[in-house]
């Protein structure tokens, strides 16, 4: 399943980056991240960093628990992440971040396959409102770091 999404938010390209690479935090701004450990940090080049984390997810119905690397290149403006283990196929997503005239554009894609067809027919009918969440919630989580309309 794949899905994309373009947003233009009102802040800079830098704290966006900022915001989406801090794994840490996730817990603390999306409500269905239960837990997040990050291990494994290190510098691939000046600019370039990857780091590998663990996070429990969990919804009304299903709790479950996957690894990924993620890699933030701060040069590209880009952050994504890669399947170590967990319940899919495949998992891959990266988001980029853009300069705009009145703040960023944001471009996340999103490729996935669960490992469970059971699984993934029950996802797949809420699947583009649960991406759409998780931007708002960045958005939510941006706006009370940096203000509103920071960018501006």
């Amino acid at each position: 399943m794949r899905h994309a999404v373009v947003r233009v938010l009102p802040y800079t390209p830098e704290q966006l980056f900022e915001l989406v690479g801090d794994v840490e935090a996730y817990p603390q701004f999306v409500p269905w991240i239960q837990t997040m450990r990050t291990w494994n940090r290190r510098e691939e080049r000046p600019g370039v960093s990857l780091l590998d984390a663990e996070v429990q997810v969990g919804f009304s119905f299903l709790k479950e628990r996957f690894s990924t690397r993620v890699r933030r290149d701060a040069h590209a403006r880009e952050i994504t992440v890669s399947l170590l283990n967990g319940p899919f196929k495949r998992l891959l997503n990266r988001w980029r971040f853009d300069p705009h005239p009145v703040g960023t554009e944001v471009k996340f894609d999103i490729d996935f396959e669960f490992r469970s067809k059971l699984l993934e027919a029950l996802l797949a009918a809420n699947f583009h409102h649960a991406v759409d969440r998780l931007i708002a919630c960045f958005d939510a989580r941006a706006e009370a770091l940096y203000g509103k309309g920071a960018a501006t």
